[in-house]
């Protein structure tokens, strides 16, 4: 874990040069800031990972969002959305994104590239040490989580790289709180106005004695499990399907990845009667606003762009045969 501010600095530094060279349910541990209302702020206190390996107090989440026409064998089925989980969140090569990654070299693909490029979301824990929510309850154990969208990321990466930033954020006796505001902007919640408070605080005697009594939160923990060889071969079936338009498919895929709220009792079980339980179905994104995530940056248009109107198998049959090339 980083211990000061000039370490953490050091990292996310470290971490921007190498990019620029290349839920827990059951319980309101999870506070609900998108449910604000309009003009409100809340604020929050961020604590360190309990994880002292993490060298910062968050951890990052990357999906990827698989839309479907509808549910197979369901006449009235709306269309869904499954979230799998991208494999760069765990350092490796996502297969998913590495066929994804070409289409932005074609205009005629950039939309589809962009809906199935990986959604990022970012974990921290902390106090709610003033809340909006009047209906929100704090749990027996008052240190919360937090799912934090990458527009208010960006807002606390930034001032963490500020050098009028003196101390690190979570320091418990000189640490400073944050102040999520909700605005909005083009029909969306805006979180821009967003900031750190000015004055460092003390963690309460109350508040250290819920670290002394429960302790910190392993965010990793909040993470989804890294998907095994199996895992990966159905998301890529997944993939296909859902990019040719086809409708997802319970009995295949039910016992590993599903449509939130989907019940699919006649679903095959996986062969690891243990990696079941641990790949649970994850709810969509419940803040209402637009995606920034970064995305690979166009080529130039290329001479031929397909007609709009192109089927989805069609599109996938072109893309592959563009990458045998």
């Amino acid at each position: 874990m980083a211990t000061t501010l000039a370490e953490i600095r050091a990292k996310l530094a470290a971490t921007e040069n190498r990019g620029n060279n290349k839920q827990s349910g059951g319980d309101n541990a999870i506070y609900p800031h998108w449910n604000i209302a309009e003009g409100s702020t809340a604020r929050l206190r961020f604590l360190p990972d309990g994880n002292t390996k993490n060298s910062f107090f968050w951890a990052e989440r990357a999906m990827i969002r698989l839309p479907f026409a509808g549910v197979k064998g369901q006449a009235d089925s709306k269309p869904v959305v499954v979230q799998v989980p991208c494999m760069e969140m765990y350092g490796a090569a996502c297969p998913i994104l590495a066929e994804v990654r070409p289409w932005f070299k074609d205009p005629s693909l950039e939309e589809m590239g962009r809906k199935y490029w990986k959604k990022k979301s970012y974990v921290f824990q902390g106090f709610v040490r003033e809340n909006a929510l009047s209906d929100d309850k704090t749990p027996a154990n008052p240190i919360r989580r937090f799912t934090i969208s990458p527009q208010i990321f960006n807002i606390i990466k930034a001032a963490l790289m500020d050098p009028e930033m003196e101390e690190l954020p979570t320091d418990l006796q000189r640490g400073l709180d944050f102040q999520i505001v909700k605005t909005s902007k083009g029909g969306y919640a805006d979180y821009s106005t967003s900031k750190w408070s000015r004055k460092e605080s003390a963690l309460t005697a109350e508040e250290q004695a819920a670290i002394d009594e429960h302790g910190l939160f392993n965010l990793s923990d909040f993470l989804p499990k890294q998907p095994t060889e199996a895992d990966l071969k159905v998301i890529k079936e997944m993939f296909e399907a859902s990019v040719d338009g086809q409708p997802y498919d319970a009995d295949k895929w039910g016992a590993y990845y599903k449509p939130y709220g989907l019940d699919t009792p006649n679903a095959t079980p996986k062969a690891d009667a243990d990696d079941v339980s641990t790949a649970p179905a994850v709810a969509p994104a419940v803040a209402a606003e637009p995606d920034e995530d970064e995305v690979p940056t166009p080529s130039a248009p290329v001479a031929t762009a397909a007609p709009a109107s192109q089927k989805a198998e069609d599109i996938l049959a072109m893309i592959r045969n563009r990458q045998k090339q």
